[in-house]
């Protein structure tokens, strides 16, 4: 999948689709118009866009998603890490503990990754 980063605005249009899903295309457009203040044509020019990326798909008037939300974000954060990390998840582990200190919590929720990870 080619450029699967999106901008501000897209990642708030994108949302709309992910909590409505599978949503006809003229719902799509309201709420656009009341979260958005979106006119129609923006609307199908953005989710043309997204469309073409391959994130979302309309058929037949009916939009959704073609990965979710979750997929999409997860091949974000991949994708950070090997651009700024080289790949490594160590290194961007111990940066963001660097400025940030885990709760007791979050260091079982990690740890229980981790086992889960070597199965």
């Amino acid at each position: 999948m080619t450029n699967i980063k999106l901008g501000v605005i897209e990642a708030r249009f994108a949302d709309i689709i992910w909590q409505n899903e599978p949503l006809p295309s003229g719902e799509l457009v309201k709420l656009c118009d009341e979260e958005l203040s979106w006119k129609k044509s923006t609307t199908y020019t953005i989710l043309r866009k997204l469309c073409e990326r391959g994130i979302f798909q309309n058929q037949d008037g009916i939009v959704s998603s073609v990965i979710s939300r979750e997929e999409f974000y997860a091949m974000q954060s991949e994708e950070f890490v090997n651009e700024t990390f080289q790949g490594s998840l160590p290194a961007f582990l111990a940066a963001f503990t660097s400025r940030k200190e885990l709760s007791e919590q979050e260091i079982a929720e990690l740890q229980s990754l981790i086992n889960n990870s070597r199965r």
